[in-house]
């Protein structure tokens, strides 16, 4: 039961994680409807600006000017190229985010190397330890902060202007654009908001019991990914139960795979994918997303 509690509790951390990378999948499509796959660029780009401004700013200097910086790099993206083409085709849209996701992954992958940075966090690689149950210090945090951070957010979407006017462009972007909400205002609000979010998550997923800042942590936001469609990719709320989802299976499946071998080795990196199919099998608009129906 021990060990269970273990793997559930890391699990949960993982996914707070998780949660944030989705919460900047969903916001951005509610705005705009678009599939932004440059979002593991930015949880690059965040921790690499961190990562080398540390050791001559200070730790919290360095999260302060990493956020803002990618806040503003996926604030620029929307202004010079997605706002230009808003009308486009959605799937024209998606191609174009993973062309700027190469571009930028290509450049700090070349500038990383083989090496593995540092984001110099404070707390370092200390262990909490409750009874039996044991968690990084480092997955602690992230879950107060994640949490505190969601929290925010799902405050802005309800009282804040934005957040209502997001909602209005979300559920009908030509009635809100005749009530006069400037739907581009509530686009770059939304990449920048995600840009942020995506900062935020890469301070602790560089941190124990991960070695540091590798070129691969980009694709932690394809297991994100999932967490955003299973549940639902227009809902809030449905990216926090998506991400905790995703972060319970993932570490229950890479904790028990000694007991799992008929599945094959490291099946708990497929685990997020799995779990979406599942899902949308049986509720193809997600756990709480928005039903279409069609008229014929």
């Amino acid at each position: 039961m021990t060990t269970f509690l273990s793997f559930l509790i890391n699990g949960l951390s993982l996914g707070s994680l998780y949660a944030l990378i989705a919460l900047g999948f969903v916001i951005i499509y509610k705005a705009s409807e678009i599939l932004n796959f440059a979002h593991g660029a930015f949880l690059l780009l965040g921790a690499y600006v961190i990562a080398r401004l540390e050791p001559s700013v200070g730790f919290f200097a360095a999260v302060a000017i990493g956020i803002v910086a990618t806040a503003l790099v996926a604030f620029v993206s929307e202004r010079v190229l997605f706002s230009r083409v808003r009308s486009a085709h959605m799937a024209s849209l998606t191609i174009m985010t993973l062309g700027l996701d190469l571009i930028i992954t290509t450049d700090l992958t070349r500038r990383i190397g083989s090496s593995v940075l540092s984001l110099g966090q404070p707390w370092g690689a200390g262990v909490v330890r409750v009874g039996g149950v044991s968690i990084s210090e480092n997955r602690l945090i992230a879950i107060v902060v994640a949490f505190v951070l969601i929290g925010l957010l799902f405050a802005a979407f309800r009282f804040t202007s934005w957040g209502v006017a997001l909602r209005a462009a979300a559920e009908d972007g030509e009635a809100a654009a005749l009530m006069g909400i400037r739907q581009a205002r509530v686009g770059a609000v939304a990449w920048i908001i995600a840009g942020g979010l995506a900062a935020v998550a890469a301070v602790f997923l560089t941190g124990s019991p991960t070695p540091g800042l590798e070129p691969n942590l980009r694709t932690i936001a394809f297991a994100a990914f999932p967490a955003a469609i299973l549940g639902g990719l227009d809902s809030t709320t449905g990216a926090l139960a998506g991400g905790l989802i995703v972060g319970v299976a993932e570490s229950l499946f890479a904790g028990y795979n000694a007991s799992l071998t008929f599945l094959g080795g490291g099946f708990s990196v497929v685990v997020p994918y799995a779990v979406m199919m599942l899902v949308l099998v049986a509720r193809p608009a997600g756990l709480f997303g928005t039903k279409e129906l069609h008229r014929v």
